[in-house]
């Protein structure tokens, strides 16, 4: 490993993008594509949505199951039949019951009951469990990334395929397709590529013919924080050409909590964690797994270092 302390003769700005998205387990959110003259963020028309929480009542009827999914104060029906697609995060035939934490993705377009509590009958329902496994559902292009360019799909001969209605799958038939994703590494870069464990065509949704709209520029990327631009300029270090920050130093500036651990850190907020073992390049995020360029290392007493393109996911 060649590591060099780098001195700086004058501070250097760093670009970093704030808001960079990440493949997580969820479907797209939002409004029709507007741009606020004040904010400057472009929203998207939704492709599924996305209902999360925890099955509080199961009901059976005659031709479907009614289950009660409860998420702080919000509360939703998520109907399944014989013929619903049910798995746990990993790709794994589930069956859903009382207690189980779910998330539950219907195609946007779909018409509903206009009722309360809303009601869905989704294409697709994740049982969501321990397992360090996650799912993307979206449309995919014909480079199979996805609406958002977060995700991007790497299928091999491990990567098993099938489709909602039973139909036999090729790698050619997922290319402009609304897929089920199961997946658990991903790279650091942009879009995120995987491997996928599995793909699921949801057959059962007709395609549409894509529409074109007008380019929207692209908002200006967020400047980092100068306290955490200071500590990037001063304090780092080359190791196999890429420059290595101090994480606690970075994080706890950000607003992160930092928990030291025997070989590392758990960084986390909110509903935010990850999981940094120095030596080793695979950090968790969430019940994901990343990858850095270069494993995270102490460099100095008590001072572990991580590559400076993690202070872009601290950013988000």
């Amino acid at each position: 490993m060649k590591m060099t302390k780098v001195v700086p003769f004058a501070m250097s700005a760093l670009l970093l993008g704030g808001a960079i998205g990440a493949p997580t387990a969820s479907a797209n959110e939002g409004e029709p594509t507007v741009i606020n003259a004040e904010t400057s963020v472009q929203q998207v028309q939704p492709i599924f949505i996305k209902v999360t929480g925890t099955v509080e009542n199961v009901e059976v009827r005659e031709n479907a199951t009614y289950y009660t999914v409860v998420d702080g104060d919000n509360t939703n029906i998520v109907t399944a039949n014989k013929d619903s697609l049910v798995f746990d995060n990993m790709g794994k035939e589930a069956k859903l019951q009382k207690g189980n934490k779910v998330s539950a993705y219907s195609y946007a377009k779909k018409p509903m009951l206009a009722i309360y509590p809303p009601q869905y009958n989704p294409e697709v329902i994740i049982v969501e469990t321990e397992e360090m496994g996650s799912v993307e559902v979206d449309f995919f292009n014909k480079d199979l990334v996805d609406t958002e360019n977060n995700l991007k799909l790497n299928v091999g001969e491990d990567t098993k395929l099938a489709s909602a209605t039973g139909k036999d799958v090729k790698v050619d038939d997922l290319k402009e397709q609304h897929l089920v994703v199961f997946y658990t590494i991903a790279t650091m870069s942009i879009p995120a590529q995987t491997p996928p464990s599995k793909v699921i065509v949801l057959d059962t949704i007709e395609k549409e013919e894509p529409v074109e709209v007008d380019p929207v520029p692209t908002p200006e990327p967020a400047p980092v924080d100068s306290a955490v631009q200071e500590i990037i300029n001063k304090d780092f270090y080359e190791v196999d050409g890429t420059k290595m920050v101090p994480l606690r130093l970075i994080a706890e500036k950000l607003g992160f909590k930092v928990e030291v651990t025997p070989k590392g850190a758990i960084v986390s907020k909110g509903a935010l964690s990850y999981t940094i073992t120095r030596g080793q390049k695979e950090y968790g995020y969430n019940k994901a797994l990343r990858q850095f360029k270069v494993a995270p290392a102490l460099l100095e007493s008590g001072k572990t270092y991580v590559p400076v393109e993690f202070v872009e996911e601290l950013t988000k």
